[in-house]
């Protein structure tokens, strides 16, 4: 491991991967009435809502299945990081966390493209095996602020959508007996000090299970929530990600069935029509086993902003689809992401720093809405420094572009600097008040080399999808993740948001789409 978690890998390009497999396999050949490609927020929702509706569905995943519970071992630990860590590469692509290894299907796809770095969920549950649990809801001026072609939906978003994830994902905020415990006094420093600082403080909502925090403070499970050792998943279980949630749900109807190690490479359309996906069915290491070429009545793209648009734009490029939208491609963004190091500051925020992200503040008169989250850190300076992280995001200009690289047979993305300057203009303001209110200096972590968790946009509402997700001019071919959100979840992470949006789209094409298009 490197001196510093901020000692940031010097590599501009994408990384090393793992070769691509040049041996024959097998083709085989099927059809399906529906086929989803992913399974995060918005592929769990659209499996679930098809088997609901009696559509029998096939759900492709390129990741594993990571199964969790008290004292399991299925996801790597930060203090010893290995290859389960990163999709398929030869290295690690964690900032400090200098290791090599065999690559490996593992729980992130590390993008380097230029402007940005994007790390990209992969495994049944996509993103929400990875994030540390934060549903966040945004106000309504700030939704229709990121996407002004959905305001006038807000409404039913607000009065059912949003609801019904909240229910499904049964979020809760930290009880008052754990945030007094000791392994978050790092939690309770941050809501000392923003509210001095000028921010209206809050508990975050969270996907979590508390009781098993408390198996944790009371010894009976090896420590994983209490020293926020979460950013490759939550060993101990109690997150209620997609996998165990909306996943679990639909394949409890019989309808649906979910194929992992399974990496589509093109979407096409036949002379006669239909949708065809072709995709390689792979072993944990990245070896090619099978040739698939999976014909379809309805695709539902739900593999996150980078997979889905990937898809689209090489599609666009190579001829495979006639008369895509010139939007695909176009106004992408980070959601403001932004991590930021407070160190040495006048009180203590403790050696062990629990989590998840469980409390945060907003300042209402902001000029760019944001937010700040306590994000912990599972990785602490060494000796006596005292440190901890904070995360920000906000709403942010869509300017970030792909296109296409003959040379590579992908998509690039070109991700300008001045997109989020507004925002990191205001967020460096609150950290030097941070700093003021205090002690210490607050630091951008991320200023070496920008990167975001949060990917949104590439295949925009309004311009290349309705407002229900359709692709303009094209039956039966659908994106409901955050791909169609241009840049910014109205000053939230996006994942509650992209599950909403994807019930409220499911619900219309359920209702006008089945039985006439698929």
């Amino acid at each position: 491991m490197g001196s510093s978690m901020f000692d940031l890998d010097p590599a501009s390009s994408r990384p090393a991967a793992a070769p691509s497999p040049t041996r024959r396999a097998p083709v085989t050949e099927h059809h399906e009435r529906a086929v989803v490609v992913g399974t995060g927020f918005g592929g769990g929702v659209t499996a679930l809502r098809l088997a609901e509706a009696g559509v029998r569905a096939l759900v492709l995943e390129r990741g594993l299945r990571w199964p969790t519970g008290p004292d399991a071992t299925s996801f790597p630990r930060m203090p010893d990081l290995d290859r389960r860590a990163h999709w398929l590469t030869d290295r690690s692509m964690t900032p400090g966390v200098r290791q090599s290894w065999k690559p490996y299907t593992g729980l992130v796809e590390t993008l380097r493209e230029k402007g940005i770095t994007i790390n990209c969920g992969a495994g049944v549950g996509g993103g929400s095996l990875v994030h540390y649990g934060m549903i966040l809801q945004p106000a309504e001026e700030h939704f229709a602020r990121s996407m002004p072609v959905m305001a006038g939906d807000y409404g039913d978003l607000d009065r059912w959508a949003y609801p019904a994830v909240a229910r499904m994902l049964r979020l809760s905020t930290i009880p008052d007996d754990i945030l007094a415990a000791e392994p978050y006094r790092s939690s309770r420093l941050f809501l000392e000090v923003a509210a001095k600082a000028g921010l209206e403080t809050f508990k975050v909502p969270l996907s979590i299970d508390w009781s098993f925090v408390r198996g944790e403070l009371e010894g009976r499970y090896l420590p994983a929530y209490t020293v926020g050792d979460l950013t490759f998943g939550a060993n101990n279980g109690g997150k209620h990600s997609v996998d165990v949630t909306y996943l679990a749900a639909a394949e409890a109807t019989g309808r649906v069935r979910i194929e992992t190690l399974h990496v589509v490479r093109d979407l096409a359309m036949d002379a006669r029509g239909r949708w065809v996906l072709h995709v390689d069915r792979i072993d944990a290491e990245g070896a090619l086993l099978e040739r698939k070429r999976i014909t379809a009545d309805a695709v539902f793209l739900n593999a996150g902003s980078p997979g889905t648009t990937r898809l689209l734009v090489k599609a666009r490029a190579k001829g495979l689809v006639p008369d895509l939208p010139d939007a695909v491609g176009t106004r992408w963004g980070n959601n403001g992401d932004r991590v930021y190091a407070w160190v040495q500051m006048d009180g203590d925020p403790g050696r062990t720093q629990g989590g998840p992200a469980c409390v945060g503040g907003r300042d209402a008169a902001s000029p760019v809405p944001y937010t700040l989250i306590h994000a912990g850190s599972p990785l602490l300076l060494p000796g006596p420094a005292r440190m901890m992280l904070m995360a920000g995001f906000g709403i942010v200009e869509p300017a970030g572009r792909w296109t296409y690289d003959a040379a590579e047979d992908d998509a690039r993305l070109m991700w300008p600097k001045s997109a989020d300057a507004a925002l990191r203009e205001v967020l460096d303001g609150r950290m030097d008040a941070f700093a003021e209110a205090g002690g210490g200096i607050v630091v951008d972590a991320g200023a070496p080399e920008p990167a975001t968790w949060h990917a949104l946009g590439g295949v925009p509402m309004g311009e290349a999808v309705d407002r229900r997700g359709r692709v303009l001019g094209h039956q039966g071919l659908y994106v409901l993740d955050g791909a169609r959100i241009p840049g910014s979840a109205g000053a939230c992470n996006p994942a509650m948001t992209i599950a909403a949006l994807a019930e409220h789209s499911m619900a219309a094409i359920v209702r006008e789409d089945l039985g006439k298009v698929f």
